[in-house]
């Protein structure tokens, strides 16, 4: 397998811009400060191209101003430049005193943040407050970043604080310009009843900047039965998988199992599936010369697909074409996941495109389906829970839709992980496929049949569960739970899976209990989940999706997250520094959605 780097969206990815105000009387007080301001906008950048990168894998681009900022002219000079250059992302630097409000990025969409030097020789930080000041007044939300310790005025070293804050803000920022303008493709409307996807079109415009294309799974339909996919493509589609994709047991009873024939036949559907979802999401010049418009897809950062029962009760399931979108590599070698949300629960998919935008890597959709106490587990099958499960354990489990990443059968230094797809191997992607079989799918659930992908995901990965839910009257708030994937014995898991539906893929999870409020021990954490699905990240990444939630004005109804590690703009402290939980709430609500 190859790795691509390519991004399949429209739209120029979007770039950090790098602003050095300086004290702008001259005479000998800006020419004394050119040299270092300028040379802390190049760090900064330096670092920033270096420590992030793309979802193509590319190093994040930095622009810089192409003078230091004394003042508005230059102000609007620097904003005519990041305006013709493609930047997302504003961050101020400097080192000494200067204007405040005079030199302050005024972009309302712009994410901001602004770098302080903490010497002594000139007041950089009395600027941080002063402009920060200026940032809250006029409803502007920055992030303010300051050292912990004083630095010489020649230091060119970066704080190991200072590094986590730029890259915390940074990352934020990145995901809310890349996110911006793209689309969220609903194929067909809502599933089952599920509350994420009655899809609400004003929360994607107004906190996320996209738009949502709605296209009926009857397109699909059309799409089969014109044969509007590449043949080509299909023909080593099929073949792959009948190589890689090994079928698992058929666990319908003797009388309702489906014959080989039949299971070829659907093998073929959903491969078309598949590459049909993909084109809709994000075209393919492949299909130019003979269709014009279905080339073009919709531009598609993320899509969803119902699927029960108006599709499952007469075609095959979504299955294999979820798993396979959301996973890092198919039958055209390794490359970026595409995100894709099952049941179209839009909501649980903008948490998979938060985690993955935050981290590069595939992301896991999965019912919270189970909490297992130690003592119901030691009654079911008479084994003690210890180690990481001895809490209790979530059993995060649904219909087949997980990424094959989260076999953990990829590494990073020895142990299970999740990697953005320029890091995984051949070898790893053929472990994650060989860890995964493909059972026929349960006809009682889905009486078009299918196939369901069936793994058990390796403990022991450092994992961060997420799910947005909307609340009428108050709006859109996140729930972050950190926690790690853990191995239990192989009788116990059997005994367990075996009470549920045991062709679909499994990840026991143990969050990180605190003792108290919803963190008290794992039965507490299922107890306060919002909904009954989540979207689960490789990486303990709480505190990134904090900045991100503060970012998008989206409010955060519970964490466990560490106090230290949590880093909002500057305002969010005047809405009640001792209650940062409410303060949230209250800056959330005040500021309103970004785009609103």
């Amino acid at each position: 397998m190859s790795a691509t780097s390519r991004f399949p969206l429209i739209g120029a990815l979007p770039k950090i811009g790098i602003r050095p105000t300086i004290d702008g009387r001259r005479n000998g007080v800006r020419e004394s400060l050119e040299g270092q301001v300028l040379a802390m906008a190049r760090r900064a950048a330096k670092f920033l191209s270096a420590n992030l990168r793309y979802p193509n894998g590319k190093p994040v681009a930095c622009v810089i101003a192409d003078t230091c900022i004394g003042g508005v002219a230059e102000a609007a000079a620097c904003a005519d430049k990041f305006r013709q250059e493609g930047v997302g992302v504003s961050l101020t630097v400097t080192p000494c005193w200067c204007y405040g409000s005079e030199t302050m990025d005024m972009d309302p969409l712009l994410p901001k943040a602004v770098w302080g030097f903490n010497g002594t020789e000139r007041p950089g930080a009395v600027y941080l407050a002063a402009v920060l000041a200026g940032h809250n007044q006029k409803g502007l939300p920055a992030f303010g970043i300051y050292g912990r310790d004083v630095q010489d005025r020649g230091d060119e070293t970066i704080p190991a604080d200072v590094q986590a804050k730029l890259l915390r803000f940074a990352k934020a920022g990145l995901a809310t310009a890349i996110m911006r303008g793209k689309s969220y493709l609903s194929l067909g409307g809502t599933s089952m009843g599920i509350a994420g996807s009655i899809v609400d079109q004003p929360f994607f415009e107004s906190y996320l900047g996209m738009r949502v294309e709605a296209v009926d799974m009857s397109e699909i339909t059309r799409r089969i039965e014109e044969n509007i996919f590449d043949q080509a493509e299909f023909k080593r589609a099929l073949a792959w998988v009948k190589a890689n994709c090994k079928e698992g047991p058929d666990c319908n009873p003797p009388g309702q199992q489906t014959a080989p024939e039949k299971k070829d036949q659907w093998w073929a559907t959903v491969v078309k599936m598949t590459m049909i979802a993909r084109d809709l999401m994000v075209g393919n010049p492949r299909l130019a010369q003979k269709y014009g418009e279905e080339a073009l897809g919709h531009n598609a950062i993320l899509g969803g697909f119902q699927g029960q029962r108006a599709w499952t009760d007469h075609s095959p399931n979504g299955d294999f074409m979820e798993a396979i979108l959301n996973s890092s590599f198919d039958w055209n070698g390794i490359r970026a996941p595409r995100i894709f949300a099952t049941e179209n629960d839009s909501l649980n998919g903008v948490c998979m495109l938060m985690g993955y935008l935050l981290t590069n890597t595939a992301q896991i959709f999965a019912d919270v389906r189970t909490y297992w106490s130690p003592e119901a587990v030691k009654r079911v099958t008479g084994i003690k829970l210890t180690g990481a499960a001895a809490g209790g354990i979530i059993h995060l489990i649904n219909s087949g839709a997980a990424t094959l990443d989260g076999t953990g059968e990829q590494s990073r230094n020895g142990q299970p992980a999740m990697k953005p797809f320029w890091e995984i191997t051949p070898a790893e992607a053929q472990q994650c496929l060989d860890a995964t079989s493909w059972p026929a799918a349960v006809t009682e659930y889905f009486r078009g049949g299918g196939f369901s992908s069936c793994y058990l995901s390796k403990g022991g990965m450092p994992m961060t569960m997420t799910r947005i839910s909307t609340v009428k009257g108050l709006g859109p708030v996140l729930q972050i739970a950190e926690g790690w994937s853990v191995d239990i014995p192989a009788k116990v898991h059997a005994t367990l899976n075996q009470r549920t539906n045991q062709t679909w893929p499994t990840t026991w999870f143990a969050p990180r209990c605190t003792g108290s409020g919803p963190f008290a021990d794992a039965y507490t954490v299922m107890n306060n989940w919002s909904a009954n699905h989540g979207a689960i990240s490789y990486g303990h990444i709480g505190a990134d999706l904090i900045a991100l939630a503060a970012t998008l004005r989206i409010p955060v109804a519970m964490h466990n997250v560490t106090e230290g590690d949590i880093f909002r703009p500057s305002a969010w402290g005047l809405f009640g520094a001792q209650d940062p939980q409410g303060a949230d709430y209250r800056a959330c609500r005040n500021f309103g959605p970004i785009y609103g």
